[in-house]
């Protein structure tokens, strides 16, 4: 199957705390079905003195469940969902269903 959301797109919550909220992908994790979304599901962490870092309360991303997640409509921002077409010259492209326009350029 191939994949609706990549590294680099830009995607909106669903559901849960940052509902509404958008961001860049920065990593997917298709085992687990999750993504790693810029700016959403921070969380904080305590973190034990390394040689590299300093000890204290860190802010990170979490993952979030790819269900949870809807590519944002290049036109407006909006989440839509995503359909795939071949074009002339053979390649298979993503198209937000709700426009009709491509994702992938």
């Amino acid at each position: 199957m191939a994949a609706k959301i990549k590294k680099g797109d830009k995607v909106v919550v669903l559901a849960g705390r940052d509902k509404g909220r958008s961001g860049e992908v920065v990593q997917v994790m298709p085992r687990e079905t999750r993504a790693l979304v810029r700016g959403v599901n921070l969380v904080k962490r305590h973190q034990r003195q390394t040689g590299t870092q300093e000890s204290g309360i860190i802010t990170k991303e979490a993952p979030v469940h790819l269900s949870n997640l809807a590519i944002a409509d290049p036109k407006d921002g909006k989440p839509t969902r995503v359909g795939f077409k071949v074009l002339e010259d053979g390649r298979k492209v993503r198209v937000a269903k709700r426009s009709g326009d491509l994702i992938d350029g």
